[in-house]
């Protein structure tokens, strides 16, 4: 009887301490397992290599943290990487457990978005699969995102067969977009929120704020965006490439109004150039020199008088597939500002998305 007790004490404790050591083991595999996945997703995207260097997971925050992610096109010929996201925490949202959905949130930390040019042109529409790498990161997140926050974010567009290089960027990106799986439904008809800042090449201020409905195939939007006060000079390699002028001084201002309703968008840029110089072309053979000399004496006539800006609004609307810009609006629009009243260095707030909403209707009935 005794022996039979001592038995049964044995068994008692052996369940219980082989159901441990297997969860133990689980635990300590369950990185290696997670990274094999991520690296098979990152592997099958068409036209694509990446990796993934460490996993690590936190089972109380139901997380998991990916560290040194990085992405490229296979036939790129530069080494640097289309994406390389230094750290990405996902993590199952708690607080949208109340209203009845199972959602996560994204905390990427030092994320960079490069854009090489030569990488990007080659095959770009040979495979309609070719380029679809966002669903393939997506894949990565077994439920859906709701909360997206990017901390000291780069994106950059690069040239690398410019004589210089040209290296066009936004610096210290910091983003918040909430609620893209709308969670919390109001009545509003937008109820998703984007909010960024950043700094640019020259040292502009970059402001984006903006309100979506990404639930749609084709979101809706009602997005606004500034750029102020980029020094002229740091465009000098990209405006010399494509148009044979460089800036002596001044300075770069961009506002931007963009809505879109059931595919159709509306909206508006507004580049503004102030104070700025054209740089003497001593050196420059006489075709550089006049056409210098042709872009400074347009510059000088159509700049407003008042507060030396040189600007224009281009209008822009259509059907996305097919958005195109208006040629005599946006002739008419310099000489306004030239010669009437000059823009105004700020977003307008004249685009809603109700206008885009209206064109919409508008567009249907023709």
């Amino acid at each position: 009887m005794g022996q039979q007790r001592k038995k049964f004490r044995k068994k008692r404790y052996i369940v219980p301490i082989t159901i441990i050591a297997v969860l133990i083991v689980l635990r300590l595999l369950l990185p290696f397992m997670v990274k094999k996945y991520v690296n098979g997703v990152l592997a099958d995207i068409p036209g694509y290599y990446g990796q993934v260097s460490d996993i690590d997971i936190s089972l109380l925050r139901g997380a998991y943290v990916i560290d040194g992610l990085y992405l490229n096109k296979v036939d790129a010929n530069s080494k640097v990487p289309f994406l390389n996201l230094e750290k990405t925490d996902i993590s199952i949202e708690w607080g949208a457990l109340a209203n009845g959905k199972i959602v996560s949130e994204i905390v990427m930390t030092r994320p960079q978005f490069i854009y090489v040019f030569e990488d990007q042109q080659e095959n770009e529409a040979a495979d309609p699969d070719f380029d679809d790498w966002t669903k393939a990161l997506t894949d990565l997140v077994p439920i859906d995102i709701n909360n997206l926050k990017i901390i000291d974010g780069k994106a950059a567009f690069v040239q690398l067969t410019a004589e210089p290089n040209i290296d066009l960027n936004l610096n210290q990106i910091q983003l918040n977009a909430t609620n893209l799986r709308n969670v919390v439904r109001t009545e509003r008809e937008l109820p998703s929120e984007i909010h960024a800042t950043a700094i640019s090449i020259g040292q502009g201020n970059f402001k984006l704020d903006g309100k979506m409905d990404l639930v749609k195939q084709i979101p809706d939007m009602d997005v606004s965006f500034s750029l102020k006060n980029a020094s002229a000079k740091a465009l000098n390699d990209f405006t010399n490439h494509y148009a044979g002028i460089d800036f002596a001084e001044g300075n770069f201002n961009i506002f931007s109004e963009i809505a879109i309703a059931d595919g159709f968008l509306t909206g508006y840029v507004k580049p503004l150039l102030k104070d700025s110089k054209l740089l003497n072309a001593e050196q420059d053979n006489f075709l550089n020199t006049l056409w210098e000399g042709f872009v400074g004496f347009f510059k000088f006539i159509l700049k407003n008088k008042g507060n030396n800006t040189l600007a224009t609004k281009v209008p822009i609307e259509g059907d996305l597939n097919q958005v195109k810009t208006k040629v005599w609006p946006t002739i008419w629009n310099i000489f306004k500002n030239g010669w009437v009243k000059a823009f105004k260095g700020v977003v307008d707030n004249d685009v809603n998305f109700e206008d885009a909403e209206k064109a919409n209707e508008k567009q249907k009935k023709n």
